[in-house]
């Protein structure tokens, strides 16, 4: 029986052994393509290649790659759970061919690991291939068809033509696409899930568990045209995927991918944790939690150890959903304190050895998801009675719906995602009213596209290819004689005319440049571009595969395709530099202080100043910031030399070379060394990182460092923003000037101002606690008051009905004496006015418990009598309050007060 370390490392090998390269997997946050939320599938961090953006330097790949799907038409959030092989999380195994082999070996050789390595009976498999569709005009595939029969043995009643769902690929509504080929398996009739549907007939792609796909293999050989036609594209490309999870239950004999040795080290946890025994259940409740929290445990450990952390916002929102879905399937399994924290490290020893930056972060990964747990925990339990009490009011209702206000109070107030409730209402029958609970939810959801909008200029651009741009002179020289290639616009990218819009946002692309485009938390370069005809403004400058763009404007005259030209930078590199120098020793610096448990978890390097992302359990004290500054400070006045060394990433990681994790790296990388004179002596460098920023010669030129700022950002993560050279002066003028006010306003010199403001707060808590203690005073003789009312009040039964105005006091102090008289008279139901002033009014109304439960609501009361008063107001059954214009009608309100409370107690 082949374990799942095996099925993957067997894979790899078989596709290493005949040409491929092995690529490792991407992070599942896309990098540099802001259209995805997630890596979904093996080809995504190929797509410059298969879209004409990049080439490689191989012609063959194989990898395994991590893939979350919780979004979009890819999102299998709500299957989890209730089947055996749905997943948010899983790896795709996978072979490319870039313009190299085509249909025949991808057949051939999927066919042979499958049978002959993996030992699955050929009898068992079925394969499927485009049958064509006539709304495009695209043919079937009968060369897929006739190869299956030619280059394996299967028989050509198990070759199946089917429709364009099932077997064509698109990247998009436009762009490379083209047939592909599935290897389906038959589990055998008892798999069949199916059994009850009326009529339902066992087939490959019929939609039952009997029949399930192993293995696309993609032919991408068309061009889908922006007006629906097909033409074949100049390069052809293999791109197969293959689930890990699937393979592994048929290999393993396993009628559920949860009862694989990926998910069930996982699922013994979870029942050691919480008392209870998973069975394997399709049809169990408790079952189906085991599956989903052994599953979103997956997405959850991966995600945050790629960058994203839970948050209100985008991909750390999606994050934050899944983790409270699974904390909710842990109260089945009556688990009501944190515990999937737990289940991090279980996770890193399964799957540590393909992916070793889970079991690197597992501590981090496990404190980040231990805090989410807790702070929802503290709502949910409360969120759960109140979804109980909406539920009922629905399932006595004749439409069986959840009201949109009551799922917006659960998300609003108790944390809880929509698709959570809408999740427990399928549980009882039910559904919500999503449309109000949409229209409440409006600015939430603005924030959700905003954060989703793929606003990339290669919006523009599939199936173009843009030319490589030398921009070796960008760490050299600010300025550089160049040729205008041409420029991106909305309409796509142009090699021919001029460019005379001087309102438009383009990108000009240049023979070669020194420009630095945005990467690895340094903000692209701004400057101008100048020709004999005219000037063009780089607000900014980016990077699409290997062509770099300079985003801005047209400023005079035009640009026209062929100009020579002068790319000239503006004065703000000289201080992204200083930052960007000050960051890498900012980041030795916090390892000193605080030790090598700090990691880099992002950065933000501009002009103006830096941001550093790390990772810390806790604010940092007063003392470790001050020697932090010192050590920076120490490094800058010693003056040290910088030198920047490209070497192989295998020698670079072997230096002890820091790199960003998340980051993708090619063979060779950039190592920044600062304190060391040449490439010779990179190793007696104190600070060694992967960067491929612009940095200064030596760090004297930073010229000072100051940290203005250390907060959290989220569980286990803080953040430093600091000011160095021109910024750090500004800054520490600015604090001058408020220096100077000070020493005017108290009349202190400067040395003085500390103790003076010392004594003013002194003086100023004395003074709070004087006041309090006459409040309390004041508060005596308002209890005192109500006790008179409590005297003099009529009864009906037990039931005090306690009316009438007090002195003018502060809230607290009258909510103390309706404290008072509910412990005094047991039951009770009370009305208070109090004066606000010459021309305002406050109305108090409680009831004790007896009272609420025979149908009296302190709520209902005030809204009946605020208007008396020119005023209105709300509450709860046991307390409300209402503000009213008119003192003078307070008499009338209370009268009416008391005959409603008559005669409802009557």
């Amino acid at each position: 029986m082949f374990t799942s370390k095996e099925i993957r490392t067997t894979f790899i090998d078989f596709f290493k052994e005949r040409g491929h390269r092995f690529v490792p997997s991407a992070p599942v946050v896309p990098i540099g393509d802001e259209t995805l939320l997630f890596i979904n599938a093996g080809m995504n961090q190929f797509k410059d290649i298969f879209l004409g953006m990049s080439k490689p330097d191989y012609t063959r790949a194989a990898n395994s790659q991590k893939c979350i799907r919780v979004s979009g038409k890819h999102n299998d959030l709500e299957e989890v759970g209730l089947d055996t092989y749905h997943h948010t999380f899983f790896e795709m195994l996978g072979n490319w061919s870039f313009d190299d082999y085509f249909k025949a070996e991808a057949i051939e050789w999927a066919w042979e690991l499958l049978t002959k390595v993996y030992g699955i009976n050929p009898d068992k498999l079925w394969a499927t291939v485009f049958q064509g569709d006539q709304t495009d005009g695209s043919k079937p595939d009968h060369e897929a068809a006739k190869l299956w029969t030619k280059v394996t043995p299967i028989p050509k009643d198990r070759v199946l033509y089917c429709s364009r769902k099932d077997n064509f690929w698109e990247m998009g509504i436009a762009g490379p696409c083209g047939p592909c080929s599935e290897i389906h398996i038959d589990l055998g009739p008892d798999m069949c899930d199916m059994k009850h549907v009326a009529g339902h007939k066992c087939a490959v792609n019929c939609g039952c568990a009997r029949y399930i796909e192993l293995w696309n293999l993609v032919f991408i050989q068309y061009n889908r045209q922006a007006n629906g036609t097909l033409e074949k594209l100049p390069a052809r490309y293999v791109d197969t995927g293959a689930g890990l999870e699937r393979i592994a239950a048929v290999l393993q004999n396993k009628h559920s991918n949860y009862d694989t040795d990926l998910f069930m080290p996982i699922i013994d946890a979870i029942a050691d944790l919480t008392g209870h025994k998973y069975t394997s259940n399709l049809e169990s409740k408790t079952d189906s939690a085991f599956r989903v929290i052994a599953d979103h445990i997956r997405s959850l450990t991966f995600a945050i150890t790629d960058g994203v952390t839970p948050s209100n916002e985008g991909r750390g929102y999606v994050m934050r959903r899944i983790l409270r879905r699974a904390a909710r399937f842990g109260r089945v399994l009556d688990a009501h304190e944190p515990f999937m924290y737990k289940l991090v490290g279980v996770l890193a020893d399964t799957m540590g050895d393909a992916f070793a930056e889970i079991a690197d972060r597992a501590d981090f990964v496990a404190t980040v998801i231990e805090s989410e747990e807790a702070a929802f925990g503290r709502t949910l339990d409360r969120g759960l009675e109140i979804f109980t009490t909406a539920a009922e009011k629905a399932e006595k209702a004749g439409d069986k719906t959840i009201d949109g206000e009551n799922a917006f109070q659960l998300y609003d107030t108790f944390g809880f995602p929509l698709d959570l409730t809408q999740l427990m209402a399928r549980e009882r029958g039910l559904k919500v009213d999503n449309d109000t609970f949409d229209e409440l939810m409006d600015a939430q959801r603005a924030r959700a596209r905003a954060a989703r909008k793929g606003a990339s200029i290669t919006a523009s651009l599939a199936g173009v290819a843009l030319p490589e741009t030398d921009d070796s002179l960008k760490y050299q020289t600010d300025t550089c004689n160049t040729k205008v290639i041409g420029w991106i616009d909305s309409a796509g990218f142009k090699t021919e005319g001029s460019l005379q819009d001087q309102t438009e946002s383009v990108a000009l692309v240049l023979e070669k440049t020194c420009f630095y485009a945005e990467s690895g938390g340094q903000v692209g370069d701004s400057g101008l571009i100048k020709s004999d005809k005219g000037e063009f403004v780089v607000e900014t400058t980016e990077k699409i595969a290997n062509c770099i763009v300079h985003q801005g404007k047209l400023a005079s005259g035009t640009i026209t395709a062929g100009d020579k030209a002068t790319a000239t930078l503006d004065r703000r590199r000289d201080l992204i530099k200083k930052n960007h120098t000050a960051t890498h020793i900012l980041q030795w610096a916090l390892q000193e202080v605080l030790g090598d448990s700090v990691k880099q978890q992002g950065s933000l390097v501009c002009a103006d100043y830096l941001r550093f992302d790390f990772t810390y359990p806790k604010a940092l004290t007063p003392e470790q910031i001050e020697h932090t500054e010192n050590r920076v400070r120490e490094k800058i006045a010693e003056n040290l030399p910088i030198t920047c060394v490209v070497m192989p990433i295998d020698e670079a990681k072997k230096l002890g070379a820091m790199a960003l994790f998340g980051e993708k790296y090619g063979s060779e990388v950039r190592v920044v060394g600062i304190g060391a004179n040449s490439a010779a002596q990179i190793t007696q460098a104190f600070s060694r990182e992967f960067c491929g920023g612009t940095h200064l010669d030596n760090t004297g030129q930073i010229g000072g460092f100051a940290i203005i700022k250390e907060e959290s950002i989220s569980a286990g993560v803080r953040r430093i923003t600091a000011l160095t050279g021109a910024g750090l002066v500004d800054y520490l003028l600015e604090r001058g000037k408020i220096v100077d006010n000070l020493t005017t306003l108290l009349k202190a010199p400067p040395e003085q101002i500390t103790s003076r403001v010392e004594k003013l707060l002194a003086d100023n808590k004395k003074l709070a606690k004087d006041l309090k203690s006459a409040a309390k005073k004041g508060g005596t003789d308002i209890i005192s008051e109500s006790a008179q009312l409590l005297n003099n009040a009529e009864k009906i039964g037990e039931t005090a009905i306690i009316t009438g105005a007090l002195s003018q006091c502060p809230i607290d102090q009258a909510r103390q004496a309706i404290d008072s008289l509910k412990k005094k008279a047991k039951s009770a139901a009370i009305v208070l006015g109090i004066p606000q002033g010459e021309d305002k009014v406050m109305l108090l109304a409680a009831m004790t418990d007896d009272l609420i439960k025979k149908g009296l609501k302190a709520g209902d009361l005030i809204k009946q009598i605020a208007p008396i008063v020119q005023g209105r107001g709300g509450g709860k059954p046991q307390m409300a309050q209402a503000g009213g214009k008119n003192p003078a009608k307070l008499p009338q309100a209370l009268e009416k007060a008391t005959e409603l409370i008559k005669t409802q107690l009557t």
